[in-house]
């Protein structure tokens, strides 16, 4: 249900993004600061809470939801809004409906909102701010200024992180051709992983308020998160049992997701949360990868014929040791690839430990 309501807020954000119809409309309602209740579609669930008002049934215009917030009660639109069904709606949701807002206004919007799991967007008269609510979210809506300022700030930041990130697989990378890896090694690397992910996913946000005006920095998140390689399943897949179930691989991706910001610091807590030791494990417990992680960087490998080469040799160690004839005997790999797989591994390798001793 939380999966599902966060969709239908970022729906919702794309409708209202700076230079659609919907957004005009609502700025025009903060100029003429009025206020208004907007209900972005419009069911069964939600004609039971209107009372009163009018059914109009017109094409959405900015000008025309401008002037209908002059009454009182709400504008009903249907979901996409491209047209205004109803006006002048009184919303009647259930009273018992917790709600942490204190106008009314806000407190019917966050009710309905609730109770129909509809949209529905709040403007203060007094505070000039837009409000969107989504079944229990509540995201005010800022200026483009504002958003674009932190948006700045947080492509530095995720900068900084991607520089990072980078260095630590390329570490990573030797580690692994030296066997040499501990679970701190890979506890780093999915921190730093999950670091990237979370600012990434924070400027994505922005891109959706941002709309038209966001374009430019859709372009510079696209272009710092293009190289981070292979994600944290297959570092996860690279490290923990072969015979892992797919279950407890999607638990573990989870379990990094939900960390507190607090807990994502410490690398036993990270280390724990993606399953590599236990709670009382130790971080410099030696750990030996498969292979699938450097296997994911040569081109046109299939995860099929990677799975099958992980199941042929006994670790990394082995598979960068395998001659021709020793990859050739796997199902898949013919002389070319073979060829392909051997050379690149052990371009892999050189640049991995050039770049660790430089």
């Amino acid at each position: 249900m939380v999966k599902a309501q966060e969709t239908a807020l970022r729906k919702t954000l794309a409708r209202l993004a700076p230079g659609t119809q919907l957004r005009t409309g609502l700025e025009r309602i903060l100029r003429g600061r009025t206020g208004g209740l907007i209900v972005l579609g419009f069911d069964k669930s939600v004609e039971a809470l209107c009372s009163g008002g009018f059914d109009i049934d017109t094409e959405f215009t900015p000008t025309k939801m401008r002037e209908l917030a002059k009454m009182d009660g709400a504008i009903v639109c249907d979901r996409d809004a491209t047209r205004i069904l109803k006006a002048g709606v009184q919303l009647m949701p259930e009273a018992h409906i917790e709600t942490q807002e204190s106008g009314t206004r806000h407190r019917s919007a966050e009710r309905t909102a609730k109770q129909t799991n509809v949209p529905v967007v709040s403007v203060s008269q007094s505070m000039s701010v837009i409000t969107i609510y989504v079944g229990d979210h509540r995201y005010a809506i800022e200026g483009s200024q504002a958003i674009m300022a932190r948006a700045n700030q947080a492509l530095q930041t995720l900068e900084h992180y991607s520089n990072r990130l980078e260095q630590v697989l390329g570490s990573l990378s030797a580690l692994e051709i030296e066997a040499a890896v501990t679970a701190r090694d890979v506890a780093l690397t999915l921190q730093r992983m999950e670091m990237v992910r979370r600012i990434s996913e924070e400027i994505s946000w922005y891109v959706l308020e941002l709309g038209e005006d966001g374009r430019l920095i859709s372009l510079q998140l696209e272009e710092l998160t293009a190289g981070n390689g292979p994600g944290p399943d297959v570092v996860l897949r690279d490290y923990l049992p072969e015979e892992t179930p797919a279950e407890v691989l999607s638990d573990a991706m989870a379990q990094l997701a939900e960390l507190s910001p607090a807990d994502l610091i410490d690398l036993q807590k990270v280390a724990v949360a993606a399953a590599l030791i236990t709670s009382q494990g130790n971080l410099e417990a030696d750990l030996h990868p498969h292979g699938y992680r450097l296997l994911e960087g040569i081109k046109s490998m299939p995860r099929v014929v990677a799975k099958r080469l992980v199941g042929q040799f006994d670790g990394l160690q082995a598979l960068m040791a395998a001659n021709l004839e020793d990859l050739m005997s796997v199902e898949g790999i013919g002389e070319q690839r073979a060829r392909n797989v051997r050379e690149s591994l052990s371009r892999m390798a050189e640049t991995s430990l050039l770049e660790r001793f430089m």
